[in-house]
């Protein structure tokens, strides 16, 4: 079979690329005939990716694109070189997205089947979107998104908490499916590596982040020999915000700011090193790093954002602390270090079992077949 993968990037650390990027290579392994299209910007940076690159049997081809506003929303023009491929089945990432718009053009042109990954961009009251932003979002999910949700063969959902907008905007509940990103076997299967005295943070560092919140908890935490690292692309104005707070709070010798670590292998160890894994973000659609720890049977924290509050029980396979409150955050933190908490650290890996990826492609293998 055919296949081809839409995704607004396919370079930089992307949650969406991570998706499709693996979604990819794995039903390439299963003999299928994939190809990616995407922009040529690299996420998260000015810079500009190569036309054309080959990974693991995947094509992947760039095309120049004009942004239309905020990070993510382009132009890129692939409709030609969609018709010559001649897919049978194309898989959109990102709802609200041009490319989506161009992949049903396509589908009318050859008569393939066409499935949208929304990737969780419904959250009410979105308080890292603009005003014009909003309502942007506003006017196309009123007048736009029921009429294109239509056209779609399957909308495919990566959480079940944003099935209630889907329905919202009038999508049927027959076309949804629910099929989560999935996390690499490594993670369940590579050896553990030493555990250090650490809090972690794996992630972008970026605003949405919310890694003031986790700063400010550090003074009100219990021990005062734990270290904190923090793992990621950096935004550098940001980056800069936070060495000053750490500063003005005279935490900054306590921290650690590590640059991203890409290669699977590593990036397990990395997770290893610590104690006890904290995601303070704002919003989170499904938090893969939060997962990946979890799978590595780490005690986990994460602020009460809809995505985190799917995967995690409180004080079961984890811990939830209110968002923006580093009191709350402090008081979790000390507890996850208070004892070994050996059952929480076997039901956050049970929990997260079924994210597999050797599970997750047989179900999109099953539905790109029906």
């Amino acid at each position: 079979m055919k296949i081809l993968e839409l995704t607004p990037f396919s370079a930089g650390a992307c949650g969406v690329w991570a998706r499709a990027k693996q979604e990819s290579e794995l039903l390439a392994r299963k003999g299928h005939e994939v190809k990616v299209f995407s922009s040529n910007f690299v996420k998260g940076t000015n810079e500009i990716a190569p036309p054309q690159e080959i990974s693991n049997n995947v094509e992947i081809n760039r095309f120049p694109a004009r942004k239309l506003g905020g990070e993510s929303f382009m132009h890129w023009n692939f409709y030609t070189e969609a018709i010559k491929f001649n897919p049978d089945v194309i898989i959109c990432h990102s709802y609200r997205h041009p490319h989506t718009t161009t992949a049903l053009k396509v589908k009318n042109k050859i008569n393939c089947k066409v499935f949208l990954v929304t990737h969780a961009p419904f959250v009410e009251k979105n308080t890292t979107r603009s005003f014009l932003s909003d309502l942007s979002v506003s006017i196309y999910d009123t007048f736009i998104g029921p009429r294109t949700m239509k056209k779609f063969d399957k909308i495919i959902t990566i959480t079940k908490w944003e099935i209630p907008y889907l329905k919202k905007i009038g999508v049927s509940s027959d076309k949804i499916v629910y099929i989560p990103n999935g996390v690499p076997k490594e993670f369940f299967t590579q050896k553990k590596s030493k555990e250090e005295n650490k809090v972690l943070f794996l992630g972008r560092i970026s605003p949405i982040k919310n890694l003031e919140v986790l700063i400010k908890s550090i003074p009100l935490i219990k021990d005062k020999k734990i270290k904190f690292e923090l793992v990621g692309p950096a935004e550098e104005d940001y980056l800069d915000k936070l060495k000053s707070l750490a500063n003005s709070l005279g935490v900054s010798k306590r921290i650690i700011f590590s640059n991203p670590v890409y290669d699977l292998v590593e990036k397990i160890k990395k997770i290893d090193s610590a104690k006890v894994f904290v995601l303070p973000s704002k919003r989170e659609a499904m938090p893969q790093a939060l997962i990946e720890a979890m799978a590595r049977e780490k005690i986990v924290i994460s602020s009460n954002n809809p995505g985190s509050k799917e995967i995690v029980q409180n004080e079961k396979n984890g811990f939830i602390f209110e968002k923006n409150d580093p009191e709350d955050l402090a008081k979790k933190i000390s507890l996850a270090l208070s004892s070994k908490k050996s059952m929480m650290k076997e039901d956050a890996r049970k929990s997260v079992e079924k994210f597999n990826w050797n599970r997750v492609i047989r179900k999109i293998e099953k539905l790109i077949n029906t």
